[in-house]
């Protein structure tokens, strides 16, 4: 799937013959009234200009916050078992299981909740396929996808999966662009714009929105030994993101795991990471996908038995994290 369409190409442009000099003014004038009045029929009136971008339909979309009523994100009922719950990461750059494919990109299946989501979706459909084949995780069985943000390596899967599996429900970010989220209802899906944090299912949540230059989500889990919180590339700072699932949450931070976007991060920069991880209550962490060599191999350094070795095949059964 296109993560973009260009814009423009279909503006439409009238243009008239020279007006004969003997039309009156005010049949002159009421012409162009109508044409004008009929141009702007179109536009919803609550509709601003700005909304509008070029080579675009206007859509009813609804605001998240007007079809899904704010939530209380701090339950009473029991919280997930965590011995319940398992993360297969079928797409990633990291090798772990020879048989699967690894390239540029990051996608993940968690099972054991009230629906089966898959987060992300990698680069490249075909090869997320067979690697899905391969781990015996079926299309099929996907109730809900989460995108965390906009970037190729974690959409360029999407259309593929849909085409497998279309009565899903896709988590976008709100910012997505509107022909992004066009292109997935055309599938059949139903598309949730997310700007604010919001509940997907019973003890999953999305942190909703978060960044400047990229906007990102992330997914958080809440179960009966803390907060899992899973990323994509932490592009707003994976510090960032976990401070504010613990703040959404009010839960202390079991494992935290994908990208945390360190590739490029100097190593004094990720041991103070690491020791915000620890002031944090982290018991586990997996870094993956763009954290980069240095960063896995400071993590697994610090946490011991307790850092999570993830690659393309990784299976994470929480029950056996003791």
């Amino acid at each position: 799937m296109r993560t973009r369409k260009p814009g423009g190409g279909n503006d439409m442009v009238i243009t008239s013959a020279p007006m004969n000099r003997k039309m009156k003014p005010i049949p002159c004038i009421l012409l162009v009234l109508c044409i004008f009045m009929g141009c702007m029929g179109d536009v919803p009136p609550e509709m601003n200009e700005a909304e509008i971008q070029d080579g675009e339909t206007v859509s009813q979309e609804t605001e998240l916050s007007e079809q899904y009523p704010e939530c209380d994100f701090h339950e009473d009922d029991p919280p997930l078992p965590a011995e319940d719950m398992s993360i297969t990461v079928i797409y990633d750059n990291n090798e772990y299981d020879p048989r699967l494919e690894t390239d540029w990109g990051f996608s993940c299946l968690i099972r054991g909740c009230e629906k089966t989501i898959l987060f992300d979706t990698g680069t490249d459909g075909h090869r997320l396929l067979r690697n899905m084949e391969k781990l015996d995780v079926y299309p099929g069985e996907i109730d809900v996808i989460v995108l965390s943000h906009i970037h190729g390596d974690h959409t360029g899967g999407l259309a593929t999966v849909l085409r497998k599996k279309s009565s899903v429900t896709v988590y976008v970010l709100q910012s997505f662009p509107f022909t992004f989220k066009e292109e997935i209802r055309e599938y059949g899906a139903e598309v949730i714009a997310v700007s604010n944090p919001v509940r997907i299912c019973p003890h999953v949540y999305s942190t909703g929105e978060i960044g400047e230059l990229i906007d990102e989500q992330s997914l958080v889990i809440r179960t009966d030994r803390g907060l899992v919180v899973i990323t994509g590339c932490a592009h707003p700072g994976i510090v960032r993101i976990i401070e504010e699932a613990h703040d959404l949450l009010q839960t202390d931070l079991y494992f935290v795991m994908g990208g945390f976007h360190l590739h490029d991060t100097e190593r004094t920069r990720i041991e103070t990471i690491i020791s915000d991880f620890e002031r944090l209550g982290v018991q586990y962490a997996g870094p993956c996908h763009c954290s980069g060599n240095t960063a896995r191999e400071l993590f697994e350094n610090a946490y011991g038995q307790h850092y999570i070795s993830i690659g393309a095949g990784t299976v994470i059964y929480l029950r056996e994290m003791e």
